[in-house]
């Protein structure tokens, strides 16, 4: 395996990767960056959430940003403000012993005042999620005319956050910028169409690992059981390992509700996240579970987008999705960084379908648990 120095990358950039844990490269930081350290080109990446993808774009774009020229030099775009702000945080931490490259991070549901005063001060990257970005540019408050290098990270989530209009707008206003790199876990029409109308023909294609990008650290385990009996099997399964952390699924934000009041009930550490929270209600309760005072979450697809918590030992599909991305990304949480996890889904009979179907899908096994009967 080649080492971060042998790809070409910046000894003092190696040495602020070496001194977060990141010593050898991932197959993913690998390929993405003997490609992109010296040529412009557009690239496209298909890996799972938790494979270094920021490191794999991000140590390309520290080179190219020229730290003397204070102007935004690259955009990173992405599906949420959790995310966003955990990018801008790795990039400062990649460049601790470089010139100074100053990252700012703009998301919808905080004050854009306060943000636009931020990038008033001297700025070469901007990480933003699309909407955002959009109202800062009709206020002229960013100016992207020095953009060199355009990063769409998470794009399917991107998508089916409903962020496909802002997506191509952006697209469309950076047409002439000649590096375009989109990195997905998975390729829906919605992407496929993206890719045909914004990124050259000739780009870079990388894949990693397998048909539909499923991480191969993860054990995937299903119960068949009852919509009445997935509340003690999933009381069963938490108390089989009292240490272990993690985040439970839900179709609903009715669901999710209900069941983190169930849970709170039974004693256990918990806390919901979903789409009828605000802001400042989110901050405190993603707070709290990654500052480990919260042993479980209970989330929504949506809600859950761009969670990166380490060292979540599972995720449970407490409710299964309705579609196989979703099955990936929430699976994604766990196993994150070469460790292992469990992805346990409660199923009903009716529920086995799709189950059967993921597994085709997605070419995963999965292995039955028999529940203890009550």
């Amino acid at each position: 395996m080649e080492t971060f120095k042998e790809l070409g990358v910046n000894k003092n950039i190696v040495k602020g990767l070496n001194e977060l844990g990141i010593v050898n490269p991932t197959q993913i930081q690998s390929e993405v960056i003997q490609v992109l350290l010296n040529a412009d080109t557009d690239l496209i990446g298909q890996a799972q959430t938790g494979t270094g993808k920021t490191a794999a774009y991000g140590v390309p774009l520290l080179h190219r940003v020229n730290p003397k020229v204070e102007k935004v030099q690259g955009l990173i775009l992405c599906p949420t403000r959790e995310l966003g702000l955990q990018i801008a945080k790795q990039l400062f931490k990649f460049t601790k012993h470089t010139e100074k490259t100053f990252t700012e991070c703009v998301y919808g549901g905080a004050p854009i005042e306060k943000q636009i005063a931020n990038l008033r001060r001297p700025t070469q990257i901007i990480v933003a999620t699309p909407g955002r970005l959009i109202e800062l540019v009709k206020k002229k408050a960013v100016d992207l005319t020095h953009v060199k290098i355009v990063i769409l990270d998470e794009a399917d989530e991107m998508l089916s956050m409903g962020f496909k209009d802002q997506l191509n707008e952006i697209l469309t206003y950076l047409s002439r910028v000649e590096n375009k790199w989109l990195f997905s876990a998975t390729m829906p029409d919605g992407i496929k169409q993206i890719i045909r109308r914004h990124i050259s023909k000739t780009a870079h294609r990388i894949q990693i690992s397998g048909k539909n990008v499923v991480n191969k650290n993860i054990k995937h385990q299903f119960v068949l059981c009852e919509d009445q009996e997935k509340l003690s099997v999933l009381m069963q399964f938490l108390k089989s390992d009292t240490k272990a952390r993690g985040v439970v699924f839900c179709k609903t934000k009715e669901a999710a509700q209900k069941l983190n009041q169930q849970l709170q009930s039974q004693k256990v550490k918990v806390d919901a996240i979903h789409g009828d929270l605000k802001q400042i209600e989110r901050n405190k309760v993603m707070r709290a579970f990654k500052n480990e005072k919260l042993r479980v979450l209970v989330a929504t697809d949506l809600a859950a987008r761009g969670i990166d918590i380490e060292g979540l030992a599972f995720v449970v599909h407490y409710q299964l999705p309705d579609k196989e991305e979703y099955y990936t990304h929430r699976s994604g949480r766990t196993a994150r960084a070469g460790k292992e996890g469990i992805s346990l889904s409660l199923v009903n009979h009716k529920e086995m379908k799709s189950l059967r179907y993921f597994q085709k899908a997605l070419n995963i096994g999965f292995s039955q648990i028999r529940a203890k009967r009550q």
